[in-house]
Protein backbone atom coordinates (compact mmCIF):
# COMPACT_ATOMS: atom_id res chain seq x y z
CA UNK A 1 0.00 0.00 0.00
CA UNK A 2 2.94 2.23 1.01
CA UNK A 3 3.74 2.13 -2.37
CA UNK A 4 0.57 2.76 -4.20
CA UNK A 5 0.46 6.20 -1.99
CA UNK A 6 3.98 7.07 -3.42
CA UNK A 7 3.37 6.22 -6.86
CA UNK A 8 -0.04 8.80 -6.49
CA UNK A 9 2.05 11.37 -5.10
CA UNK A 10 4.39 11.04 -8.39
CA UNK A 11 1.74 10.95 -10.14
CA UNK A 12 0.13 14.14 -8.62
CA UNK A 13 3.44 15.90 -9.41
CA UNK A 14 4.40 14.99 -12.47
CA UNK A 15 0.90 16.10 -13.84
CA UNK A 16 2.08 19.48 -14.24
CA UNK A 17 3.52 21.27 -17.58
CA UNK A 18 5.87 23.02 -15.77
CA UNK A 19 7.37 20.06 -12.98
CA UNK A 20 7.53 17.99 -16.40
CA UNK A 21 9.71 20.66 -18.15
CA UNK A 22 11.33 21.29 -14.87
CA UNK A 23 12.41 17.58 -14.46
CA UNK A 24 13.50 17.66 -18.31
CA UNK A 25 15.97 20.65 -17.34
CA UNK A 26 17.46 19.03 -13.58
CA UNK A 27 18.12 15.96 -15.74
CA UNK A 28 20.40 17.92 -18.18
CA UNK A 29 22.01 19.68 -14.92
CA UNK A 30 21.55 20.63 -11.67
CA UNK A 31 19.72 23.84 -11.27
CA UNK A 32 18.97 26.69 -8.46
CA UNK A 33 15.80 28.26 -7.99
CA UNK A 34 16.80 31.04 -9.89
CA UNK A 35 18.19 29.48 -12.57
CA UNK A 36 15.46 27.93 -13.34
CA UNK A 37 12.78 30.77 -13.00
CA UNK A 38 15.08 32.07 -16.10
CA UNK A 39 14.92 29.39 -18.30
CA UNK A 40 11.60 28.98 -18.04
CA UNK A 41 10.55 32.42 -17.53
CA UNK A 42 8.55 32.19 -14.28
CA UNK A 43 9.28 33.81 -11.33
CA UNK A 44 11.37 32.31 -8.15
CA UNK A 45 8.26 32.19 -6.28
CA UNK A 46 6.15 29.82 -8.79
CA UNK A 47 9.63 27.87 -9.25
CA UNK A 48 9.92 27.28 -5.34
CA UNK A 49 6.13 26.19 -5.51
CA UNK A 50 6.58 23.59 -8.27
CA UNK A 51 10.50 21.96 -6.50
CA UNK A 52 8.03 21.99 -3.08
CA UNK A 53 5.83 19.26 -4.59
CA UNK A 54 8.16 17.56 -6.69
CA UNK A 55 10.58 17.04 -3.57
CA UNK A 56 7.71 16.26 -1.69
CA UNK A 57 7.36 13.31 -3.69
CA UNK A 58 10.67 12.33 -3.78
CA UNK A 59 11.99 12.90 -6.84
CA UNK A 60 14.35 15.56 -6.24
CA UNK A 61 17.48 15.93 -4.17
CA UNK A 62 19.02 18.93 -3.02
CA UNK A 63 22.48 20.40 -1.96
CA UNK A 64 23.70 23.66 -1.20
CA UNK A 65 26.43 25.40 -2.63
CA UNK A 66 27.33 28.64 -0.59
CA UNK A 67 23.86 30.85 -0.30
CA UNK A 68 22.04 28.66 -3.27
CA UNK A 69 20.24 25.48 -3.16
CA UNK A 70 20.73 23.03 -5.79
CA UNK A 71 18.07 20.72 -7.10
CA UNK A 72 18.78 17.48 -9.00
CA UNK A 73 16.38 14.34 -9.96
CA UNK A 74 16.47 11.82 -7.60
CA UNK A 75 16.89 9.29 -10.39
CA UNK A 76 16.78 6.01 -8.10
CA UNK A 77 13.03 7.27 -7.37
CA UNK A 78 11.90 7.91 -10.90
CA UNK A 79 13.57 4.21 -11.94
CA UNK A 80 11.32 2.35 -9.38
CA UNK A 81 8.44 4.78 -10.39
CA UNK A 82 8.84 3.98 -14.26
CA UNK A 83 9.25 0.23 -12.97
CA UNK A 84 6.38 -0.10 -10.86
CA UNK A 85 4.27 1.66 -14.26
CA UNK A 86 5.79 -0.70 -16.30
CA UNK A 87 4.65 -3.84 -14.06
CA UNK A 88 1.23 -2.07 -13.94
CA UNK A 89 0.99 -2.31 -17.58
CA UNK A 90 2.21 -5.69 -17.60
CA UNK A 91 -0.86 -7.06 -15.20
CA UNK A 92 -2.84 -9.95 -16.98
CA UNK A 93 -6.50 -9.54 -16.58
CA UNK A 94 -7.99 -12.58 -15.82
CA UNK A 95 -12.03 -14.10 -16.49
CA UNK A 96 -14.52 -13.80 -13.93
CA UNK A 97 -15.38 -17.50 -12.74
CA UNK A 98 -17.88 -16.38 -10.57
CA UNK A 99 -21.32 -15.55 -12.95
CA UNK A 100 -23.35 -14.28 -10.30
CA UNK A 101 -21.07 -11.59 -9.30
CA UNK A 102 -20.77 -10.49 -12.83
CA UNK A 103 -23.62 -8.62 -14.96
CA UNK A 104 -26.32 -11.28 -16.60
CA UNK A 105 -28.18 -10.10 -19.58
CA UNK A 106 -30.10 -13.86 -18.94
CA UNK A 107 -30.60 -12.91 -15.13
CA UNK A 108 -34.56 -12.27 -15.60
CA UNK A 109 -34.82 -15.30 -17.32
Amino acid sequence: MEDTVDNLKILKALANETRIKIIELLLEHNYCVKALAKRLDLTEATISQHLKILNDAGLLSKEKHGYFMHYCVNKAELIKFSKDIENLAKTNQKQCNNKELCHNKDKNK
